[in-house]
């Protein structure tokens, strides 16, 4: 009897992906990255570093950020998986998404799927956060773009637009 584990077993799986639920069957071995990109069709999600560093893969994952390229799609059985393309409501872009656009966070635009679940999953549970707690929620996602600068502004704006507070 061989102690390998079979990646060629499918398994059957169920999730919440963005309010929906969607049942795949996948290997044992594809990641969620790869099953929301490859067999769900949602390209938000990043392929970025593939190891876990770089953030380009975030989603929420029960409402936390995670690296998807992480996560295999089996842990995700019966889970809420959050995409970027989740985050619009009724046509209306939430508002995070929308400071970021407003305080020019978005330049190539790579990081952005995760740098944006990394704010919204903060404001969730912190509403009113510092610029060091913006700062240490998004340290998992790297850009090689913006400097941070921005994206720590946009989400500290989008804290107050949601509390009513002018920005």
């Amino acid at each position: 009897m061989s102690s390998e584990v079979s990646t060629s077993k499918r398994h059957r799986v169920t999730l919440m992906v963005n309010r929906q639920e969607l049942t795949a069957e996948v290997k044992a071995n594809l990641t969620l990255m790869e099953l929301l990109r490859d067999v769900l069709g949602k390209p938000g999600t990043k392929v970025g570093c593939e190891t876990g560093d770089c953030g380009a893969c975030t989603v929420l994952l029960d409402g936390e950020p995670v690296n998807s390229c992480l996560v295999l799609a089996v842990e995700a059985e019966g889970r809420s998986v959050t995409t970027i393309e989740g985050l619009e409501k009724e046509g209306r872009l939430d508002e995070v998404q929308e400071a970021f656009i407003q305080y020019g966070a978005v330049q190539c635009g790579y990081c952005s799927p995760g740098m944006i679940l990394s704010g919204r999953a903060l404001l969730d549970r912190n509403p009113n956060p510092t610029e060091d707690e913006v700062r240490e929620a998004i340290s998992g996602n790297l850009c090689r773009c913006t400097g941070y600068i921005k994206i720590v502004e946009a989400i500290l704006a989008a804290a107050k637009a949601e509390s009513g507070v002018e920005a």
